[in-house]
């Protein structure tokens, strides 16, 4: 890919984002494609799925085959060091670049929202996710695994919660709450007991009760309930911040948190002001900020960064990714209509 100074992808567990990126900071190509978490693919289903992405950015920008100078991958479901070396060891084996960086995804969120270069960063989508990272360059995470690493809070976590409590509210064994007529009326059906014997019977996907976020966030202003799962989601968010700030000794530092991910974005209101509230005890100084640029935008900075690009290059670059994202979303729109 002659002319190819970065190779930029942030790969997630329900769409992927690569960039192709001149040294000057020039976008020459950008293309979105189905997930690409080895988490879900494994590492060769995976760069299946970026391999596809790459031909095709490359053919739309008239590029050659030449390998990139830096092949920068943010990717979810990357949570252990040896996951990290395994995937760039394979990444290599391609020859998409002279040279690789594997990370997790949650650090695109971070640097796409600041220009610090340190602070925090949530991501709820499917699942929950934190980095943090110090001034001096010091980094910390969470493995992000699920139950099995302590983990709640992702799309499916809230969404069984408001299942669970309409079925409660409906046979009395929990208080009454609108979620019992909401979370049925999100599928078309009247009860929660409709419900369960529809998931029960895989006439309805189990994995659709991700869905159900933005019901359970519009009933928590009036519901009690629902206020009560809110409650725990932005409690879950505060503590992850929280001992991610004193692993960093940044808990009295005027620092920022970042929250992406689809969940986080879809609750901005009580969930964000919930965790505003949560924060403020955690340390006087901390800024909640909601992530407004994709987390490709973060990985094409990152690389740029290890690229040692001056402030010019980030600047076109993100002036002409925000352009180039604005007409992938429209044209999805188109297609979506």
């Amino acid at each position: 890919m002659s002319g190819v100074a970065l190779v930029a992808v942030d790969g997630g567990a329900s769409k992927t984002d690569l960039a192709l990126v001149a040294g000057d900071g020039a976008l020459l190509s950008l293309t979105r494609g189905p997930k690409s978490s080895p988490q879900s693919l494994g590492i060769e289903g995976s760069l299946d799925v970026l391999a596809r992405l790459l031909e095709r950015a490359a053919s739309e920008a008239g590029l050659s085959d030449e390998p990139a100078d830096l092949a920068q991958l943010l990717m979810a479901g990357v949570d252990f060091p040896s996951e990290e070396r395994e995937l760039r060891e394979a990444v290599e084996q391609r020859g998409w670049a002279r040279r690789t960086i594997v990370d997790n995804d949650t650090f695109a969120v971070l640097r796409a929202g600041t220009d610090r270069g340190w602070g925090v960063a949530v991501v709820c989508g499917s699942g929950i996710n934190c980095v943090g990272v110090a001034r001096d360059g010091r980094h910390t995470r969470f493995p992000s695994l699920g139950p099995i690493t302590g983990d709640w809070g992702g799309g499916p976590d809230v969404g069984l919660a408001a299942v669970s409590a309409a079925a409660r509210s409906e046979d009395g064994r929990g208080p009454r709450t609108s979620l019992e007529q909401a979370v049925p009326a999100h599928f078309g059906l009247e009860t929660p007991t409709e419900l369960a014997e529809a998931i029960h019977s895989k006439q309805i996907p189990s994995g659709r009760v991700a869905e159900l976020p933005p019901v359970v966030f519009a009933a928590a202003e009036t519901d009690a309930v629902a206020a009560a799962i809110v409650g725990r989601q932005a409690d879950e968010i505060v503590a992850l911040v929280r001992v991610a700030l004193e692993r960093l000794e940044l808990v009295d530092d005027p620092v920022e948190v970042l929250l992406g991910g689809g969940l986080l974005q879809s609750g901005d209101g009580p969930l964000t002001a919930a965790i505003e509230a949560g924060l403020r005890e955690v340390g006087p100084s901390i800024l909640v900020k909601t992530a407004s640029s994709p987390p490709i935008v973060g990985s094409v900075l990152l690389g740029l960064d290890a690229l040692d690009a001056g402030g010019e290059a980030r600047a076109r670059a993100q002036r002409e990714l925000a352009d180039a994202l604005d007409d992938v979303e429209r044209r999805k729109g188109l297609s979506d209509g």
